[in-house]
């Protein structure tokens, strides 16, 4: 891809797909392991969490994929993120661990990180799935994320509790207990200053990825659940809309945490998706085709031991 211009017709320093800015930092080397065989595949984590949210996704992607689970900087076993740690500093470091095309599946933050990859290196995108991600978010949407990142500044405990509060119904919380505690947990384990960081990278990036959207030349699909308050259905709308060829799926009755709360069928949309993309066929895997409005809610699948799973590699920084 031509590097990305500036109006006046300059290479836009920092912008996608242009040089980067000077002091950019050196990229950092990311916790990750991965699992299973075939076409790469890459999943990226949302803000304060880390990879084992995809572990409930986990055995269905690795059936048919080499999948790689990474704890972006700032989080999990990764190094710390300093402030001021930018977009395409996150999405560089992700790169540094392809060493070829891979489909590309993020949430959250991480879908964030995936459409900057997206744009600054389309030869190691061959797919993008953007799970539960923001865009174009309106003023009073913007106004709302500035709120939460305040809170987590002066109270982080009582962010970590509202978010679960947002991502659980009183249902689900309910029905798996354990889940929403080891989320929690997760959530105040974080660096705090490594969370500030990657805070603001959420809560202001999708407004500088804006524009470039209709560069990204990977197949996309944008997926969110129908009663996500923050990653709504009409951003993934938004996506499906701004990106050549995008498509967009909102999985029924779902809130934000899809790799948690419905790991089927989001397993089912994202193998479908990379399964065209691929050349091969989704064949017996019982998943739905991706536009359809059914499936049930497997809200109490228990968590995916996944040192189980043959071909494992751990790397830790």
């Amino acid at each position: 891809m031509d590097a990305v211009r500036a109006p006046d017709g300059a290479p836009g320093a920092g912008a996608p797909g242009g040089p980067a800015p000077a002091g950019a930092r050196a990229p950092v080397a990311l916790a990750h392991e991965s699992h299973g065989t075939g076409a790469p595949m890459v999943l990226l984590h949302g803000v304060g969490l880390d990879r084992r949210m995809w572990d409930r996704c986990l055995p269905a992607l690795a059936a048919r994929h080499r999948v790689t689970l990474v704890d972006l900087r700032g989080h999990g076993a990764s190094p710390a993120a300093a402030a001021g740690v930018s977009l395409a500093e996150l999405a560089e470091d992700v790169a540094e661990l392809l060493s070829g095309p891979a489909h590309i599946v993020g949430f959250s933050l991480g879908a964030l990180v995936a459409q900057r990859l997206g744009l600054d290196r389309p030869d190691l995108t061959a797919s993008l799935t953007l799970v539960s991600s923001v865009a174009g978010r309106s003023e009073e949407e913007r106004e709302a994320v500035a709120r939460r990142q305040e809170l987590a500044a002066e109270d982080f405990g009582a962010s970590a509790w509202a978010a679960v509060d947002r991502w659980f119904s009183p249902a689900w919380r309910a029905q798996d207990p354990d889940l929403a505690q080891r989320v929690l947990d997760t959530l105040l384990a974080n660096d705090r200053a490594s969370y500030l960081a990657c805070y603001r990278v959420f809560a202001t990036a999708d407004t500088g990825l804006w524009r470039w959207l209709p560069r990204i030349a990977a197949p996309t699909v944008a997926v969110t659940g129908e009663r996500d308050p923050g990653s709504t259905p009409a951003m993934s709308q938004r996506l499906a809309g701004r990106i050549p060829g995008g498509r967009a799926v909102i999985l029924p009755g779902a809130r934000h945490l899809l790799p948690l709360e419905c790991p089927q069928e989001l397993a089912d949309v994202i193998l479908t998706h990379t399964g065209a993309h691929t050349g091969s066929h989704p064949g017996s895997h019982s998943g739905s085709h991706p536009g359809a409005q059914t499936g049930s809610r497997p809200g109490a699948q228990t968590g995916t031991d996944t040192g189980a799973h043959t071909g494992q590699e751990s790397h830790r920084s």
